[in-house]
C-alpha cells in the first residue's frame, strides 16, 4: 500500500513503544512497515528534494509530534522511548491519534509548537491544511522544522560546558560582524570577567566602540534585578552598550526596564539565541535547500 500520512503513524508508533524499552528509528520503521504492509518499493519512494524517503520523513514527523506532546522522549541520538504520559494515553484506548488529539491531550508545549503554523481561526480543525496554498504549506513546514531545531539547539547548549558556551558566543558575534577577527574577539570576551561583566567585544572591526557582555546559562526566568545589576556594572566600566544573553527567558519587568534606561542593553533569551545561531550558521548545517522561482515578466517584454 502507499505510505500513510504522518498522522496515521502516530498511534501505531506509540503502541510500538508501549513496552517501555528504548527503541531506535530503524526498529520503528521496520515495525510500522509490517503494520501497514508497506512494500519495499513504497519505502524507497523519495521526496521531491531527493534527500529522504517519504516513508522515513513521515515516521520522523510522527515521532517529533509525539515527543512535543510529551508521549515519547528522546533518550539519545536516534533513540526514543514512551513516557508515563504516553502510557496513560494508551490506557485510554484511542481509536486514532492525530493533531487534533494532541492539541486536546498533549503537553502545552505542543500547542505552542504547532500554533504558529495554523493561521486559520478554526483551531479545532486540523483539516485546514487542505485549504492552504503550496507556498503557505511550505512556509508553515519550514517554521515547524525551525522551531524543532531551535529546541534541539537549546538542549545541547544547556548540556554543554561553560567554556563551550563562551566559545559559542564568540563564534556567533563574529559571524554577526562584531569583534574583528575571531582571535581578537576571543581574547576580548575572555579578558574581563569582573564587576558583573563576562567580556568585552568590539562593536566594529576598527574598535571604535565596545560592547560589554554577560552570558549565562540560567535555568529560571531572568528578572529585573539581574538586568539592573548588569546595568550597574556597565556604569562601573563607563560603558554605554551591553548585551545580556541567557539560555532561558526574561521577565516582563526585565524587558520593560531596558526600555526606560539611558544605556543601550540588548537582551537575548534562549529562543532568540537559537534563532540567531540558525540564521548565522552556528552549530547547524544545511540539510536541504529549495529555490522558489517566479515568472520574470521583464523577460517576455518584446521591443517594438
Amino acid at each position: 500500500m502507499a505510505v500513510p500520512d504522518y498522522q496515521s503513524f502516530m498511534l501505531p508508533l506509540l503502541n510500538f513503544a508501549a513496552d517501555g524499552r528504548e527503541h531506535n528509528q530503524r526498529e520503528a520503521k521496520d515495525a510500522l512497515s509490517r503494520h501497514f504492509n508497506i512494500t519495499e518499493s513504497d519505502r524507497r519512494e523519495m521526496l521531491p528534494s531527493g534527500r529522504q524517503t517519504r516513508f522515513d520523513n513521515r515516521i520522523a514527523w510522527a515521532n517529533v509530534y509525539l515527543r512535543k506532546a510529551g508521549f515519547l522522549e528522546s533518550t539519545r541520538r536516534g533513540h526514543f522511548r514512551i513516557t508515563g504520559r504516553g502510557q496513560e494515553i494508551l490506557k485510554m484506548n484511542p481509536g486514532r491519534i492525530d493533531v487534533k488529539f494532541l492539541v486536546k491531550n498533549g503537553d502545552p508545549e505542543f500547542c505552542q509548537f504547532h500554533r504558529p503554523s495554523r493561521q486559520n481561526e478554526n483551531h479545532d480543525d486540523p483539516g485546514i491544511e487542505a485549504d492552504r496554498t503550496p507556498r503557505e504549506i511550505m512556509d508553515a513546514g519550514y517554521q515547524e522544522m525551525r522551531r524543532d531545531l531551535s529546541g534541539e539547539l537549546l538542549k545541547r547548549i544547556k548540556s554543554s560546558s561553560p567554556l563551550f558556551f563562551e566559545h559559542l558566543v564568540v563564534e556567533l558575534l563574529v559571524a554577526m560582524g562584531y569583534g574583528g577577527s575571531r582571535k581578537d574577539a576571543g581574547e576580548a570576551v575572555g579578558g574581563s570577567g569582573d564587576g558583573g561583566v563576562d567580556g568585552i567585544i568590539k562593536e566594529d572591526r576598527l574598535g571604535l566602540d565596545a560592547i560589554y557582555l554577560q552570558a549565562k546559562r540560567w535555568e529560571g526566568t531572568v528578572g529585573r534585578q539581574v538586568v539592573q545589576a548588569f546595568a550597574g556594572s556597565l556604569e562601573g566600566h563607563r560603558a554605554r552598550k551591553g548585551v545580556l544573553i541567557t539560555t532561558s527567558q526574561f521577565s516582563p519587568d526585565a524587558l520593560d526596564y531596558v526600555t526606560r534606561i539611558e544605556k543601550k542593553i540588548v537582551l537575548i533569551d534562549g529562543e532568540k539565541l537559537a534563532e540567531l545561531m540558525i540564521d548565522y550558521g552556528i552549530g547547524v548545517t544545511i540539510d536541504v535547500s529549495y529555490e522558489i522561482k517566479r515568472l520574470d515578466a521583464d523577460y517576455f517584454e518584446e521591443e517594438l
